[in-house]
């Protein structure tokens, strides 16, 4: 097992006498101090932790202001009694959590000996309230993030590694019988960071009636779908695709890009560096393009929000529709549908194949992580591994329409024609986002790059050497060679 991360680490973006405090606060629970309960001195904190007399001297006169502890003049300090009576054995946690099903999910699935306080934050805030949370020395216990955040919180020093707390259920259980796209992804020197919940698969959505009258079997390759497209553009003046095309769709606009990348087998980012695979983006790009030329596809989805794409083809306003296997519950509510009804009317599949026959599915989804900040990492571990037991798992995926990623389930909550299990098949050698600490900024260049490519600004050749040389710097890794 890798070495435990120090207790208190001035590297870590949290204040370190907050770090010192939260976890005084962890071993005056456990009960180290003993009967008397009186603390180490000043001195003894600094020599034990490598650290100066002012954080020790702030760590302690806060846990005084708060009633944590006594501090007696020339005898020490002493655990407040009252404060000990009332927390001792109290098994509370924290935890932060996106708008959506999952307050509910989460609060049906605690175990009933502990007492769960539930913040709902909206997902585009969510990042910057826990970032704000941690800075302040007020993170929760655990949070549910978006998976392609915990490169950058396990690099900041935010999340607790699982193999800390219980090293022989992350490699006996979790490495193991769960979704090793998400293990891999989710795992730095070996040991695991976070923990997968569910899973969702880019693609394309189509309005099976349309395609019914016009003749038309869903598309499997990028021809086709250019076929498709061409001739219901031609019986319609509205441009039969939508996607999210620029920065006003934020991480759904990055999101289709990279479904559309890797269904023609392009990487951003691979071993030997930025864009190994510029070929295929090039490639790629000059398909895009394509598409805009035969009216295909608007150059107006610049300006749509992530949910614009989605109404319109509720509405009946497009033939086809780049997202996320998530979107069932917003296509039966913009289409006044209840969802199995929504799922008669509206189909699902991967991502046409690109022509270079490597055509890979896009993977992405929600992941708990642990706070250090937080006082109970083995409760939290606790109530993770409930919401990941296999009853869980299968009653999540049921009220959800979401991927089970414990493996075992996957085949007991869903069947070849509903959306569980063709999303479900999807999953099987699937990619995910770049797993890089500085993917927000990667992001936001690729949203870019996307609306660029649709307003023809820049020739997809330019556009990937710039792209290039622009990720390179953000993420400092080197440009592939060609």
């Amino acid at each position: 097992m890798a070495a435990e991360r120090p207790a208190v680490d001035p590297s870590r973006p949290i204040p370190v006498y907050e770090q010192l405090k939260a976890h005084l606060i962890q071993l005056i629970l456990s009960g180290r101090y003993g009967a008397d309960g009186q603390l180490p001195t000043e001195s003894e904190l600094c020599a034990t932790y490598g650290l100066s007399r002012t954080p020790v001297h702030r760590a302690l006169a806060a846990l005084a202001a708060e009633g944590v502890v006594v501090r007696h003049r020339r005898r020490g300090t002493f655990v407040a009694p009252e404060w000990l009576e009332k927390h001792a054995g109290v098994r509370e946690l924290t935890a932060v959590v996106p708008e959506g099903p999952w307050a509910k999910l989460i609060r049906a699935e605690t175990p009933t000996d502990v007492a769960l306080s539930l913040t709902v934050v909206p997902l585009g805030d969510l990042h910057d309230h826990l970032t704000e949370a941690v800075a302040s020395g007020e993170a929760p216990d655990i949070a549910l993030v978006d998976s392609v955040w915990v490169p950058e919180f396990a690099t900041a020093g935010y999340f607790r590694r699982i193999d800390d707390i219980d090293s022989g259920w992350a490699r006996d259980q979790y490495r193991k019988l769960f979704a090793q796209v998400f293990v891999a992804s989710q795992a730095v020197d070996g040991a695991s960071v976070a923990v997968q919940l569910e899973a969702d698969v880019a693609g394309l959505w189509f309005d099976r009636e349309t395609l019914a009258a016009a003749g038309i079997a869903p598309p499997d390759t990028w021809a086709e779908l250019a076929a498709a497209c061409n001739l219901l553009a031609g019986k319609d003046a509205a441009p039969p695709l939508v996607l999210p095309g620029g920065p006003a769709a934020g991480e759904a606009a990055t999101y289709c890009l990279l479904a559309l990348l890797a269904s023609n087998g392009a990487r951003i980012i691979g071993p030997a560096g930025v864009l190994p695979d510029r070929d295929r983006l090039v490639q790629t790009l000059e398909y895009l393009q394509e598409l805009v030329a035969q009216g295909a596809i608007a150059k107006e989805s610049v300006d749509f929000a992530r949910e614009r794409p989605v109404q319109l083809l509720a509405r009946g306003q497009a033939a086809f529709a780049l997202a996320g296997s998530y979107e069932l519950p917003a296509l039966a509510g913009a289409a006044g549908l209840d969802q199995e009804s929504a799922w008669r009317r509206f189909g699902f599949i991967p991502m046409p194949a690109g022509p270079s026959d490597s055509r890979a599915n896009l993977a992405g989804g929600m992941a708990l992580g642990i706070f250090r900040q937080g006082k109970r990492p083995d409760l939290a571990l606790h109530v993770i591994r409930a919401l990941l037991s296999a009853d869980a798992q299968a009653r999540m995926a049921r009220s959800t329409g979401q991927i089970p990623t414990r493996t075992s389930v996957v085949p007991l909550v869903s069947d070849d024609e509903s959306l569980l299990g063709k999303s479900a098949a999807m999953l099987e050698g699937a990619v995910v986002r770049p797993a890089v600490p500085s993917y927000d900024r990667v992001s936001q260049q690729l949203q870019k790059l996307l609306a660029d490519i649709i307003l023809d600004r820049i020739s997809p050749a330019a556009a990937s050497e710039y792209t290039a040389e622009l990720i390179s710097a953000i993420t400092g890794l080197p440009v592939a060679a060609k």
